[in-house]
């Protein structure tokens, strides 16, 4: 398959559920501008949401980061899995031929990392003009029994796996910030030791490491694929089009060359 125009786009949970609700508060009006803004994307595109109000405060009340429990992680799943139909019905609404990958069913962490994602259908769904919808999820996990997947960890896994082009991390900053609150154009490895004190966890629950976690990931990714990825606010009209149509948004993370 020729992966060399896939384009692998990340939605926060922050911007499409109220985060600092108990329980799951989808955020209807977001999740259908942000549909409307993809909808004019020609390319091969894969999805990928956080689980915002649908998994973090579920995760924390069944304490699911330390122990394992078969009810906290069933609600967990079915929760986060309302929030995908969501997301994919309001795509389909707008045209856009998705279709819901719940990783449950599809990967396997081992203490938390992933150990194994199968991926035969997400390049099928590509090639046949299919969107594919993952989310954060609980899987299950060969050490724990079942473990948090979040989101920004299953963007590097598949931007690796399936060499993806070009990475966008759709957040509800304008990008990484300084102390002064202003936008860091570029992260790499010479300069994030002094830019580490700007990063932390976020406001809202978040068991999955806030920004600094997003960062991590993505120059550990930019080192394992020559790729740069961008983050940038999902919450401002414009945005996500704008980086489908190729605009570099936001903070740029590359590993060690500059943009």
């Amino acid at each position: 398959m020729d992966n060399s125009n896939i384009t692998i786009l990340k939605i926060g949970g922050s911007v499409i559920t109220d985060k600092s609700a108990d329980d799951g508060a989808a955020r209807t009006d977001q999740i259908e501008r942000i549909a409307r803004e993809i909808a004019g994307f020609e390319g091969k595109l894969i999805i990928v949401h956080g689980a915002g109000s649908f998994g973090h405060p579920q995760v924390k009340r069944f304490g699911l980061t330390g122990k394992f429990d078969h009810e906290g992680s069933i609600i967990t799943h079915m929760s986060v899995r309302k929030l995908n139909t969501i997301v994919v019905e309001a795509l389909n609404s707008v045209g856009v031929n998705a279709l819901p990958v719940h990783p449950m069913a599809c990967a396997v962490s081992s203490n938390s990392r992933i150990k194994s994602m199968f991926l035969e259908q997400i390049e099928e769904m590509l090639e046949s003009g299919f969107v594919p919808v993952l989310h954060g999820d609980m899987v299950m996990d060969t050490e724990l029994g079942t473990s948090v997947l979040s989101g920004d960890q299953i963007v590097p896994y598949l931007a690796i796996q399936m060499k993806a082009s070009r990475i966008g991390i759709g957040s509800a900053e304008e990008g990484v910030l300084d102390d002064k609150k202003e936008v860091i154009p570029l992260i790499s490895n010479g300069n994030f030791e002094e830019i580490k004190a700007y990063l932390g966890g976020s406001t809202n629950t978040d068991v999955t490491g806030g920004m600094l976690g997003k960062v991590l990931e993505l120059l550990e990714l930019s080192e394992q694929s020559n790729s740069t990825s961008y983050i940038f606010n999902a919450g401002n009209t414009g945005n996500i089009c704008d980086f489908l149509n190729g605009k570099n948004i936001g903070t740029a993370i590359s590993g060690t060359r500059t943009i």
